[in-house]
């Protein structure tokens, strides 16, 4: 199994485009994450770009909005096709919103499956706060409804929303796993998604935790004979990141965390 590390856009807001994409070129990425820009000029430069640094993309998908579940559904399939327009390897999406009724979370999911069907790519719904994957429990009961769904692993939400290392949650667990299409690495903790610094000893037991759920992902993809596997490092900026409350400066260099999560991952998948 090839897998592609990519990277993500979050925080690199400042830079341009094409230097943005040079940077993750030089540091070994081999495409990038990031959404769609609303601009058609943009959309078209940016893509002349992707091509011409040939790097691959998955794009995401977090922009869609209505007042009821149809508008929304709309803008949702809106989104989706601008996303096509860079032909990535699969959508990321941020999929509807917590507070959605099952029935309107439901109907987000076929949206997705439909359009997924219907142009031959993968929607893959991010396990995200805010969202309607957005706790272990409730993604649960939509896996048992739609067993088709699949999704992007970002457990940091879940260990943050359960205040747990997702000790209870072992049956979900192992299916979210199964499900995995993409991964966002970021470590996480029982009360934030995001550590200060992975690297630091005093979240061993957060970072170990992580490695070992996205090492058991790389297996199982492994397992199902997945041809590619994409995983976008994702330790964000502020404030996400925690800042020092005198100086409002981060605690760590997002960008370097980045780039030791995946040699890390890439050490580690050398002997499983």
């Amino acid at each position: 199994m090839k897998i592609l590390f990519l990277a993500t856009q979050w925080g690199a807001e400042h830079l341009a485009f094409e230097d943005f994409l040079i940077r993750a070129k030089t540091n070994g990425y081999d495409g990038i994450d990031t959404w769609v820009p609303e601009s058609a000029t943009e959309r078209s430069h940016f893509f002349k770009l992707l091509n011409e640094y040939q790097l691959a993309v998955v794009c995401h998908q977090h922009q869609a909005t209505g007042n009821n579940i149809e508008a929304f559904c709309r803008s949702y399939e809106y989104y989706l096709n601008l996303c096509m327009e860079w032909n990535p390897l699969l959508i990321n999406s941020h999929s509807g919103k917590d507070f959605f009724s099952l029935e309107d979370k439901l109907k987000v999911i076929d949206t997705a499956q439909e359009f997924a069907a219907k142009n031959n790519i993968i929607v893959a719904h991010e396990t995200h706060h805010g969202r309607i994957g957005y706790s272990p429990y409730e993604s649960r009961d939509l896996f048992a409804l739609r067993p088709e769904m699949q999704i992007t692993a970002d457990l940091s939400h879940w260990t943050c929303v359960t205040e747990s290392y997702l000790e209870n949650c072992g049956p979900i667990l192992q299916d979210a796993i199964t499900r995995a299409k993409h991964l966002h690495a970021r470590v996480g903790f029982t009360e934030g998604p995001q550590v200060s610094d992975p690297r630091a000893r005093e979240w061993e037991t957060a970072r170990n935790t992580f490695m070992n759920w996205w090492l058991q992902i790389i297996k199982v993809k492994k397992q199902q004979g997945t041809h590619t596997f994409t995983i976008t490092p994702e330790f964000g900026p502020p404030p996400y990141m925690p800042t020092d409350p005198a100086t409002g400066s981060p605690l760590s260099d997002q960008f370097s965390v980045n780039n030791w999560i995946k040699e890390s991952i890439k050490k580690h998948c050398l002997v499983i």
